[in-house]
């Protein structure tokens, strides 16, 4: 798995308008195919009556899986350019869509690359672009006592809590940085005087800008 990767924070939209054709931008994280072919198949079906509806998405860290459709436009002045934006600003899972609709107007095979290059980068700032980076999710467990002098550490030294369990000991599951694992051992360790109970139960990505 990659230490980091960049994708986007949310869905987004974006609207311009060039030489009367209206170009409508629509983003969204994705993590299968099939989530962004449903994507692209739920803008299409609120946009029936638009010139084209032309798509790009990417999944996986890698860029294992690039496609571009430019559905009717000239062959690589729509798809291609969407997709571009995506490689270049390295993203990944991620799907945009950028819906035309004509205003009487051609642009010619120049005109069309700008224009949905400029949807697609409106869409991509709509949604904000985000690092994620690889963290290792932690298990500690010890007695009640310790609880608010434990919590504080990990803040002081911006740890993150994702979960709180309480039985007969408390239970935390909090997340460090790949590489970062041992210093949180240590941290417990000391805060403890070792009756914690340190255990790794995986990995996750964590969006951190």
């Amino acid at each position: 798995m990659l230490p980091a990767y960049r994708t986007v924070k949310q869905a987004g939209e974006a609207k311009l308008e060039i030489n009367k054709s209206l170009f409508l931008a629509f983003v969204s994280p994705v993590t299968t195919e099939e989530d962004a072919i449903a994507f692209i198949k739920n803008i299409k079906n609120h946009h029936k009556e638009a010139t084209h509806n032309c798509s790009a998405y990417i999944i996986g860290q890698h860029g294992q899986i690039q496609k571009a459709d430019d559905d009717g436009e000239p062959g690589g002045t729509a798809g291609r350019p969407i997709l571009e934006v995506l490689n270049k600003s390295d993203v990944r899972d991620a799907v945009i869509v950028v819906t035309r609709y004509f205003g009487g107007i051609k642009l010619g095979a120049g005109g069309l690359i700008r224009a949905y290059t400029k949807a697609a980068v409106d869409g991509l700032d709509a949604a904000s672009i985000v690092e994620k980076q690889l963290h290792t999710c932690l298990t500690a467990e010890f007695p009640y006592h310790l609880l608010g002098t434990i919590e504080n550490q990990l803040r002081l030294h911006h740890y993150q809590i994702e979960n709180k369990e309480f039985s007969q000991a408390v239970t935390l599951t909090v997340l460090a940085r790949k590489g970062d694992e041992d210093s949180l051992r240590q941290l417990l360790a000391d805060c403890t005087a070792a009756q914690a109970i340190v255990k790794e139960i995986g990995e996750i990505y964590v969006a951190t800008s």
